[in-house]
């Protein structure tokens, strides 16, 4: 294959081979439509998005040049990229792009199946799922490339599934579980991949993990959907509640004897799995060395001691064992008196080992060679110390443990050794302190195990500590290690501690690695990458790069993915404890002043291309201090505010901690848009009520107005409309206290949506016009278009459908005049939405439809959501109900995913109202009173009118009375709101009598 889509973008043997932003760009448009012509206009807008150059054109025929010309340097024909007058193509075989062989092996699999033939399904299942090397085309942040992308990602997954259903069938459930639960993980509302992993644990006998399973996905449905499971999925939940689904487990694999190597400790836990795994690989592959590395503490020379036990009747002849102090406060043991020891454990006596290195290990490979022998060389440096020491014998294995990755070493089987997962922790501690001491507290010895990052060290010495006083309770060690003092002054006995632990790792490393790593641990987020590092450092991003990569193979950090980077807890504890140590004045400071600039850069400058024109005027930054890192994360585009999502408010606070206060609420402000468009309001509520109290301590006045605002609309999305309107009431006498108009009017736009969504519709338009007035007398067209978009929100709600109309046209003309694609989008939509309401329903769906596709292209949850929903009320309209309830279920989704709560209460009446249509009375009145139980706690009281008065639709056949009190407690809210639905409901209540 000479392409690669399914992950990162390759060309020939390599996946950087074409690295310029746009090139790759290109070049993945024409791989997913690879056999066809591609239109010129589908490329712009796959590399510009909404802002193409005027000599775009001329711009991407230079990378199609560029494109073939890297082809060359690569023996690829140039003439693969063909020339059309509508566009550009590429022409290759299938079996050059991994992505058609993807889809022709897993057809041969479906085949397969068909031909009753499992085992050559599952073989050609397995063959086209390992063409997968990541998400595809991950790294290219193109809305074009990936929404197309995704779509391959959701293939990916049906081919998974369709796998897994063969080979439950060929009884291989207990090799399914890992992979099911992660793929469960990573895509919770995927019922069918849920359903398989309940089969799974079934079949061998855990069905109570089984049930958890379903319980599980039953509370995501309810809290994310608001609805229940499929029936599939509620049917296969009560057939393990019958264990229909039981089975045996596997057999146990059993422990061979100890021979002739250290004491192997009796508390050994949370191993197992893992020492399974080495000895089946080992005895199934035939490895005759193998690596064990791992970060200080993990327990790699208990588990390799333990290894050659279980392996030792295969090598009954001879087990030895050296300790090479790799990472000790002596010195690392020489080649040549590491063979001299090793020798002497064969018998050799000292008057017959050679001086001579050479010698020695040609007399230690003549003494192992005929033998089957187990070697353990523990704790080593590096592979110029291990190399002589390695055997040539075809029956001897070797077993190597090192805090480093001894990439230097042919033929050996690498295996790092992670932390313990929960379960196995605690069980630890219960061996060290004691089972019954442990059951009694079990959160505390949870929060314990936690505080020691699961790292077997860290437990041991917190089980010793609790041992040796047996007055303490394990609450008592949870609680001191939770005090905010350094943990790592806890995690210490006698001699032994985690940080002289860690600090033998860090003596290994030369003086600018050991800076680097000090001043990471400033960083207070879970993940980073080298240009975060490069920042922080004051280092070029390749500089930065090789230093990252030594820092992981010293196992001082992790790298979970390519590319991003982590510490362990514990090890982020140590890093702090060294920046915080004596002589290094300053180093902190700069070091925090630097990481807060880099994020505070980048969020701006993509933050500016993704908000509307009127909201990111109001804030402009100077030039950051590293333009050449701030320019690599733009090219990433929104995708770099998901990937540090997580980060940014632990950076809000950092700020604020550290009384850098313009970096707090700047920081607050420029994530506003991401986190309010994606839906993420907790962290939206969260830094900007940090940032507030920032903003009002720097005594900024325009700061603070600014941050009331934002902070405003998250609290109005979740319908907490009162907070919201108080808040920006307050930025209101700010803006006109300091005279400043635009920002007044941009206050004003905001006060009136938020009036209009608590039904005070009135004051709502009185800001709209005061702030049209503001923004035309200051000419900014921009504001203005902004206002007409909530101008129509108004109308429509008030149900002045013609007015909305006439302004939705306004508001579309202003758009295109001033290139806010944004508004353009609104306007459409809006347009739509007037139309179906004065009855051109034809009309109206051209709108939506092409409303919808615009929004899903932003990635604008909220507003597909918007969009759906009008879809499916038409849909409903037309007399086609199944069609707009699976419309109403896709706006559910899209609002759930944008954190909209009022919104997700009206998608789910419409939702109701669409099942009650198509007869299903019964769902449709479950639903309607938990959406009235929902709306009555928002306060949102036209979605409790609209419950109500879909209560009382299901209740007219068979209770008329209590239809009708119903009914009439919904057309009360509805005419204190002078809502335009109270027309509809009155025509109810008379029906009813």
């Amino acid at each position: 294959m000479r392409f690669g889509i399914l992950g990162p973008l390759r060309v020939g043997d390599g996946e950087s081979t074409i690295t310029a932003g746009r090139d790759r760009t290109l070049l993945a448009m024409l791989l997913l439509r690879a056999g066809r012509v591609v239109p010129v206009e589908e490329l712009v807008d796959a590399i510009w998005e909404e802002r193409p150059p005027a000599t775009a054109r001329t711009q991407l025929q230079i990378c199609v040049s560029r494109l073939r010309q890297r082809f060359v340097a690569l023996d690829l024909p140039p003439e693969t990229i063909v020339t059309d007058p509508v566009g550009y193509g590429i022409r290759i075989a299938p079996s050059d792009l991994d992505a058609e062989v993807f889809a022709q092996t897993a057809e041969a699999g479906r085949s397969a199946v068909d031909a009753g033939q499992p085992a050559d399904a599952s073989r050609h299942y397995r063959s086209a799922l390992a063409l997968w090397r990541g998400s595809a085309l991950s790294g290219i942040a193109s809305r074009s490339v990936r929404r197309r992308a995704q779509a391959l990602d959701e293939q990916r997954l049906t081919v998974l599934e369709e796998c897994v259903e063969v080979e439950l069938r060929l009884g291989r459930a207990a090799d399914l579980i890992d992979e099911l639960s992660e793929g469960v993980e990573q895509n919770p509302l995927r019922e069918r991949l849920r359903g398989q992993l309940m089969l799974a644990l079934s079949a061998v006998g855990r069905q109570a993990d089984a049930l958890t399973v379903y319980r599980e996905g039953r509370r995501i449905f309810a809290e994310e959907l608001g609805i229940e499971p499929g029936t599939a999925l509620q049917e296969l939940h009560q057939r393990v509640l019958a264990g229909d689904l039981a089975l045996t487990g596997p057999p146990r694999p059993a422990s061979g004897p100890i021979r002739a190597l250290p004491r192997a400790i009796s508390d050994f836990t949370g191993r197992q799995d893992t020492l399974a795994r080495l000895v089946k690989e080992i005895e199934e592959h035939d490895a005759r060395i193998h690596l064990i590395d791992g970060m200080a503490g993990t327990g790699k020379t208990t588990l390799a001691v333990h290894l050659a036990a279980a392996l030792a009747g295969r090598y009954p002849d001879a087990q030895v064992f050296i300790d090479l102090h790799g990472h000790s406060e002596r010195e690392p043991v020489t080649p040549a008196a590491a063979l001299a020891a090793l020798l002497r454990q064969l018998g050799v006596p000292a008057a017959g080992i050679p001086a001579d290195v050479d010698e020695r290990a040609a007399l230690w490979r003549s003494e192992l060679s005929g033998r089957r022998a187990i070697v353990v060389l523990d704790n080593a440096a590096s592979a110029v110390q291990v190399a002589p020491l390695l055997p040539n014998g075809p029956d001897c294995l070797t077993l190597i443990t090192s805090r480093r990755r001894l990439t230097g070493l042919d033929g050996g089987r690498p295996s790092s050794l992670a932390v313990l997962d929960p379960d196995e922790a605690v069980e630890l501690l219960a061996r060290v302190v004691g089972v019954d001491r442990v059951a009694a507290e079990p959160e505390a010895a949870a929060e314990v195990v936690r505080r020691c990052g699961y790292l077997p060290l860290a437990i041991r010495l917190a089980g010793a500590r609790l041992a040796h006083r047996p007055r303490w309770r394990v609450r008592d060690l949870a609680d001191r290690l939770a005090a905010g003092r350094n943990p790592l002054i806890e995690l210490s006995v006698g001699e032994r501690s985690v940080g002289q632990a860690f600090d033998l790792s860090y003596a290994q490393l030369d003086p600018v690695a050991q800076r680097l790593f000090r001043l990471l641990g400033v960083h207070p987020g879970a993940f980073f990458d080298h240009q975060v590092a490069a920042a922080v450092a004051d280092l070029p991003p390749a500089d930065a790069q090789d230093l990252l990569d030594g820092l992981v193979d010293a196992h001082l950090l992790e790298e979970p993915d390519p590319g991003r980077f982590r510490f362990h807890d514990l090890v982020r504890d140590f890093a702090r404890q060294l920046l915080d140590g004596a002589g290094r004045p300053g180093e902190r400071a700069e070091a925090v002043r630097r990481l807060l600039d880099h994020h505070l850069h980048a969020a701006y400058a993509i933050s500016r291309q993704m908000e509307p024109a009127a909201s990111r005027a109001a804030l402009v930054l100077p030039e950051p201090p590293r333009p050449d890192l701030v320019a690599v994360c733009v090219t990433e585009g929104p995708a770099w505010f998901d990937r540090n999502r997580s980060t940014l408010p632990t950076l809000v606070r950092l700020a604020a901690d550290e009384g850098l206060l313009a970096h707090c609420w700047q920081l607050a402000r420029v994530s506003w848009y991401f986190l309010f468009s994606r839906g993420h309001l907790d962290e939206l509520i969260d830094t900007h009520t940090v940032g507030l109290r920032a903003a009002e301590r720097c005594d900024d006045e325009a700061a603070v107005a600014t941050t009331r605002n934002y902070l405003a609309s998250g609290l109005f999305r979740l319908g907490r409309f009162p907070e919201a309107i108080d808040l920006m009431e307050g930025a209101l006498q700010i803006r006109r206290r300091l005279g400043d108009r635009e920002g007044e009017a941009t206050v004003r736009r905001n006060l009136a949506i938020a009036y209009g969504a608590n039904w005070q519709l009135a004051p709502a338009l009185a800001h709209l016009d005061a702030a049209l007035d503001l923004a035309r007398s200051t000419g900014q067209p921009a504001a203005v278009t902004a206002l007409l978009n909530n101008q129509t929100v108004v109308l429509l709600a008030w149900g002045r459908y013609a007015e909305a109309q006439a302004v939705s046209r306004r508001h579309l003309a202003l758009g295109r005049e001033v290139g806010d694609l944004n508004s353009v989008r609104n306007a459409i939509g809006h347009l739509g939405a007037a139309r179906a309401r004065l009855g051109d329903l034809s009309g109206a769906l051209r709108f939506l439809r092409l409303a919808l596709r615009l929004k899903r292209r932003e990635g604008n949850r909220f507003g597909e959501g918007e969009v759906l929903n009008e879809l499916g009320v038409i849909e409903r309209k037309l007399g086609r109900p199944e069609a707009a309830a699976d419309l109403h279920r896709e706006a559910l989704i899209a609002v759930t995913a944008s954190g909209d709560r009022v919104l997700g209460c009206l998608s789910r009446n419409l939702l109701a109202r669409a099942l009650l249509e198509q007869g299903d009375v019964r769902s449709a009145l479950d639903l309607y009173r938990r959406v009235l139980q929902d709306a009555v706690r928002l306060r949102a009281r036209h979605e409790e009118a609209e419950a109500l008065a879909g209560i009382a639709r299901c209740q007219r056949p068979t209770d008329p009375a209590a239809a009708r009190s119903h009914a009439t407690r919904a057309l009360d809210l509805l005419r204190q709101l002078d809502a335009p639905e109270r027309d509809e409901v009155a025509a109810l209540l008379a029906e009813l009598g």
